[in-house]
């Protein structure tokens, strides 16, 4: 991306700083928007459990240095910038763990669909489960959107678990989708 495109892009962002997304979960916890700043800490979260990653995320296989990460990140907030998905990190202690995001925000059909991933040394926490579920209600709330839908691999056991928890219908089977 060049230096007018970056710069294009940030006034973009500062157009929307009002509807910003900034959510504290708990004392150690918050929801924060990715931001380029933020390319180096995810590169390194995801490099940290790529091979956990890689299993069930084919996308973690094309993520190969940090100006990737910096190239999800400037296309998330594009999209943040023209309303159609959000990628959210996920903070504990002050450290990225993860990430949800709200992907292909359809408003004429009021849907949406949310991913999560998190480094496995926070798992076991419930960060995600409340992570997604600030997200359902932002993607029901200020978004009004009435479907969000969450596609994970059917081996997943604890991925599925999320859905689960958080009183999602399993409406059917995807085959040969990844």
């Amino acid at each position: 991306m060049s230096h007018l495109e970056s710069q294009s892009l940030h006034f973009l962002i500062a157009k929307h700083q009002n509807s910003m997304f900034l959510h504290q979960l708990d004392e150690f916890t918050e929801l924060h928007l990715l931001e380029e700043r933020h390319a180096d800490e995810l590169f390194a979260v995801i490099e940290a459990n790529r091979e956990r990653l890689e299993r069930w995320l084919p996308w973690v296989s094309n993520v190969h240095t940090v100006d990737d990460s910096r190239r999800y990140i400037i296309g998330a907030l594009q999209q943040f910038a023209d309303g159609n998905g959000m990628a959210v990190g996920v903070r504990c202690q002050g450290e990225l763990a993860g990430v949800v995001n709200l992907h292909f925000v359809d408003r004429y059909s009021g849907r949406t669909a949310l991913g999560y991933w998190l480094g496995e040394a926070f798992q076991g926490k419930g960060l995600i489960t409340r992570a997604c579920a600030r997200l359902v209600d932002h993607a029901f709330g200020p978004l009004e959107l009435n479907r969000v839908e969450i596609r994970c691999a059917s081996d997943n056991a604890k991925s599925r678990a999320i859905p689960e928890r958080l009183g999602f219908k399993e409406e059917g089977t995807l085959r040969q989708t990844e």
